[in-house]
């Protein structure tokens, strides 16, 4: 009789603001703008860093590949919850759902270890500066670089793989702006048992993993910056590790408040927008205006730039 009562959904909705209609507009162009400042920002680093040559050392690279990811990243949520803002109807197709939940945990997963890549880095050269030319070859830069985009395609296949499979019938509408894999699984008709510890599985080797080995890499390099004699050493030593630094704990202070806390609350959508939308924002602002060097290079194309006219 269960069986007879299921019916296979062909669709979602997507709740997003929708208890705050009269905020709409507001949050329409909050949103639109922060969206625009942060494909702006990362377009910037990415040509600067191309057309720069003193910018041609691994940091930068696996800098720009961030700044390409954080692209893909609000592309993936934030085309829809413009739409979801302005128009009616909240559906999105089961195929559609899907698709945005592979590429978002893909994206963000990838971001996860190469972040970690970047420490690592960031402890050659300053830990290990004879074994870093090792890793200023680009061969070698490409061989690092392909390891996150692997393992956040492989690993956050898993759990989307085992979510799919899941049956579906009323209700069907998400309490979110985008599909994730814990509201898909609250919907599931099916036992999610298998699904959710596939993604306990997924975040803990994607999340929590990279998270240690970047505090542990970091209390390395605080040691040996410690040791250094001079204070301007220190201080040079310092200022290549604070904006990645203070990357880190934007991207994983969100995410552990959105992930770890209970759910239940009408504050969690906007938790999520920190993430998915202010965060990546203000990521390639903190590149540019903390790093002297990219601020150096910038003031160089200025220069060039006005010269030619």
């Amino acid at each position: 009789m269960q069986d007879i009562n299921k019916t296979a959904v062909k669709e979602f909705f997507l709740v997003g603001f929708s208890s705050l209609q009269k905020f709409h507009s507001a949050i329409f162009y909050a949103v639109l703008l922060a969206y625009i400042m942060c494909i702006l920002g990362n377009l910037f680093i990415i040509i600067l860093v191309r057309i720069h040559p003193t910018l041609h050392i691994p940091m930068y690279f696996f800098i720009t590949t961030f700044a390409v990811l954080e692209i893909m990243f609000v592309s993936v949520t934030i085309p829809k919850l413009l739409s979801l803002l302005t128009k009616a109807d909240k559906s999105i197709s089961v195929t559609g759902c899907f698709i945005q939940l592979y590429a978002l945990n893909t994206s963000g997963e990838t971001e996860s270890f190469l972040l970690a890549l970047m420490v690592f880095d960031r402890y050659l050269a300053i830990n290990n500066p004879l074994h870093y030319s090792i890793i200023r070859s680009n061969r070698f830069c490409c061989v690092l670089i392909a390891l996150p985009w692997l393992a956040g395609f492989i690993i956050s296949f898993i759990p989307v793989i085992f979510t799919i499979c899941l049956d579906y019938c009323s209700p069907n509408e998400i309490d979110q702006f985008f599909c994730d894999l814990a509201p898909l699984q609250n919907l599931a008709c099916s036992d999610p048992l298998i699904s959710n510890f596939a993604t306990m599985s997924a975040a803990i080797t994607s999340v929590t993993c990279p998270f240690i080995l970047i505090t542990f890499l970091y209390i390395k390099i605080i040691q040996v910056i410690l040791q250094i004699n001079s204070n301007e050493g220190k201080k040079k030593a310092f200022s290549t590790c604070s904006s990645h630094l203070i990357v880190i704990c934007l991207a994983y202070s969100t995410v552990i408040i959105v992930y770890i806390r209970p759910k239940g609350s009408h504050y969690d959508k906007f938790l999520a927008l920190m993430y998915t939308v202010v965060t990546p924002m203000l990521n390639p602002y903190i590149y540019t205006l903390r790093n002297t060097e990219v601020k150096n290079a910038f003031r160089k194309f200025i220069k060039v730039n006005q010269a030619s006219f």
